[in-house]
């Protein structure tokens, strides 16, 4: 077994240990509520559930599908900012969007003050409650549905004009051409988009326990540490990984067997059509709509909170959130693309049953919801710190909890949680290059390792930053691990905004909030630029 074999099986260790963990004491923990919680509480968590996983993928597949076909087919208005500016909505946090829109639609919001104040309406004010499962969906669909939108577009902008240009002789309108030629090819790619939304969904804690939404992670918190029985809680954790088993199972039925391919090697990407007239403005009105909504008015009524109470929440102690939240992000990102690099670069070169059971394990983790990964690794952590109880005497330590309260168990869930980012990365720009350029490199005497450094690794610069931001941004905003994991007094930018928006101080939450966003979607654009200078 050579080095990256020997790596490779490591890391495939630790990410399934937490998730059997949980797998076994399920089964045979005892558990003190879980009878209570089955009869009376897992009905409406399974409801509600549902709701918000059937409501937010059929409108996410609907906005991030037709957005991703009007930029790929079609010239109007403003198109090339659209084009980036319409993946915006993922640099805003769901939780944020959540309590940003409350306070804009409540009744001291900017809308009902403006009705109430300047043209002297009074409103019911059910009409703008949005703390309700669907003003959740609302909130889901518009700030998630960019997964869609961006796996789509990735797609339809590689294929062969001739496609549509076919569809088009034989008399086709546009309308026919979508739904009978676009749909059907971009099954797969559309499916892969919506799946990592409703894993999104399942994952969130921030908005649904903020909307006073019970659902499986909400369910997790409080039964963790609200009745303090860790048993049941693992139960409910057990639980949600079989739903999303059944949504990975349901996601490769729906992708299907069919299969498009070229009947050629030369294929012409699609030729956009200039829209004129009342088409060219109907298509940019619509693009418009979806990025006021999804981006910049929370953005511009964050920016204005923030200006209200700058003075108060810029502080040192502020600073430090932010430093906090860099380190964590920057660890947990370098952390991430190394072990993705390790075994996406093992895949590539071993052709055997471990190398095809890492590639598995390594997206296994980010189809586990936050909430369901701290539960496991803490149980974990502390069990290791249980065994080295008789270590830390022996060196001078005090008996005590001490990895399960350290930073490296939080940098730990992160990588367990956010790895398949990195590698589908990895793989991506490995498949790119091949293995003719390594093999040159063996022929001409030089070892695996260094032809990896000198050879290998400098041809994948392009996914290796693609993935060291995308782990970045999504470590920036992650909830639920950081509220569970973080050690004693360590606070980030995002748990911070959660806290002040949960205690109603909804303007004191906007300075972090901002910063996130802002760091999120500088980060956005840079990844947009490395994607549109990689070769095809």
């Amino acid at each position: 077994m050579n080095i990256w074999s020997l790596l490779s099986l490591i890391i495939v260790i630790l990410i399934l240990l937490p998730n059997l963990t949980i797998l076994i004491n399920f089964f045979t923990q005892e558990a003190d509520n879980w009878a209570h919680i089955q009869e009376f509480i897992l009905p409406d968590l399974l409801k509600n559930t549902s709701l918000l996983i059937i409501f937010t993928g059929a409108l996410t597949i609907l906005i991030g599908t037709s957005l991703a076909w009007l930029v790929s087919a079609y010239d109007f208005p403003m198109k090339k900012f659209f084009k980036w500016g319409l993946i915006l909505p993922l640099a805003i946090p769901p939780y944020i969007a959540g309590y940003t829109y409350n306070g804009i639609l409540n009744y001291t919001g900017v809308i009902q003050s403006t009705l109430r104040n300047q043209l002297g309406w009074e409103v019911n004010q059910s009409y703008f409650d949005i703390l309700t499962l669907p003003g959740a969906v609302f909130i889901f669909t518009l700030f998630l549905f960019p997964y869609v939108y961006t796996i789509t577009r990735g797609f339809l902008m590689n294929q062969s004009a001739s496609l549509v240009e076919n569809a088009r002789l034989l008399g086709r309108n546009p309308w026919e051409i979508f739904f009978r030629v676009v749909l059907p090819i971009s099954r797969s790619a559309i499916v892969g988009g919506v799946s990592l939304v409703l894993l999104e969904v399942l994952n969130d804690y921030g908005v649904v326990q903020y909307f006073g939404i019970p659902t499986f992670s909400t369910a997790i918190f409080q039964t963790w540490f609200g009745m303090n029985d860790l048993s049941s809680a693992i139960k409910l954790s057990a639980t949600l990984m079989f739903i999303v088993f059944g949504i990975l199972i349901l996601e490769k039925v729906l992708r299907g067997r069919k299969k498009y391919s070229y009947s050629q090697a030369k294929v012409r990407p699609l030729t956009p059509i200039k829209l004129k007239g009342a088409k060219a403005w109907s298509a940019f009105s619509y693009s418009l709509i979806i990025f006021l909504l999804g981006f910049l008015i929370p953005f511009i009524q964050l920016v204005d909170w923030m200006f209200l109470t700058f003075d108060k929440i810029a502080s040192p102690q502020f600073m430090q959130l932010i430093w906090n939240s860099l380190l964590v992000s920057f660890t947990g990102a370098t952390a991430i693309i190394i072990f993705a690099v390790i075994i996406a670069n093992f895949s590539r070169m071993h052709q055997s049953i471990l190398s095809k059971s890492a590639a598995r394990v390594t997206i296994l983790g980010y189809s586990i919801p936050g909430a369901v990964i701290a539960v496991g690794i803490s149980t974990v952590f502390i069990q290791i710190d249980n065994l080295l109880f008789s270590y830390y005497e022996f060196i001078g330590m005090e008996p005590t909890l001490f990895l399960s309260t350290s930073l490296f168990m939080l940098v730990s869930a992160y990588v367990i949680r956010f790895l398949a980012i990195g590698y589908n990365s990895m793989e991506s720009g490995f498949d790119k290059i091949g293995n003719k350029f390594t093999e040159a490199s063996r022929m001409l005497g030089m070892n695996l390792t260094k032809t990896f450094f000198k050879v290998d690794l400098r041809m994948v610069k392009g996914p290796l930053i693609s993935g060291f931001i995308l782990a970045f941004i999504e470590i920036l905003k992650e909830l639920p691990l950081t509220l569970i994991l973080r050690p004693f007094n360590f606070d980030t930018l995002s748990t911070k905004a959660f806290q002040y928006a949960s205690d109603e101080q909804i303007h004191e939450a906007s300075l972090a909030s901002i910063i996130i966003v802002l760091i999120s979607g500088i980060a956005i654009y840079i990844f947009h630029q490395v994607l549109e200078k990689e070769p095809n």
